[in-house]
């Protein structure tokens, strides 16, 4: 499973690294150490957490905006049918729901608490990756 650098996972949740240690150090999210000694986050702590805040559990209200239609978040549900596949991705506050094939899905090897780029035209989200 991935993990996230505290600065990462500042980027993902749209806060400052400050807020994110801070929130660290109250044990709002669970960390744990390297081999360095650099705090990490799992992959499906963040994903909870950064839903948790999408509903409310912030304390800041900043003001969110999105660059060329692109939204940095991390995978926090994918359902799997036969051909079809639904992929959730909490943005910040934002919450993001694609349509595509589950070829696609496992192509990308997408999973719940890997970080992922939604990207928006017109009426259709395509992930990236990243």
């Amino acid at each position: 499973m991935q993990s996230y650098t505290i600065g990462q996972a500042a980027r993902l949740l749209g806060v400052s690294p400050d807020t994110a240690r801070r929130w660290a150090d109250a044990g709002r999210v669970v960390t744990h150490r390297d081999d360095n000694g650099h705090r990490l986050i799992d992959g499906r702590d963040l994903a909870a957490f950064s839903v948790e805040l999408a509903q409310g559990g912030g304390e800041d209200d900043a003001s969110y905006t999105s660059a060329r239609n692109a939204f940095p978040g991390i995978v926090t549900a994918i359902k799997l049918g036969d051909v079809a596949a639904q992929v959730t991705i909490q943005a910040g506050p934002h919450r993001l729901v694609s349509l595509l094939t589950r070829e696609a899905v496992e192509e990308l090897g997408l999973e719940v608490g890997m970080q992922a780029t939604a990207r928006v035209k017109s009426t259709s989200v395509h992930i990236d990756r990243t």
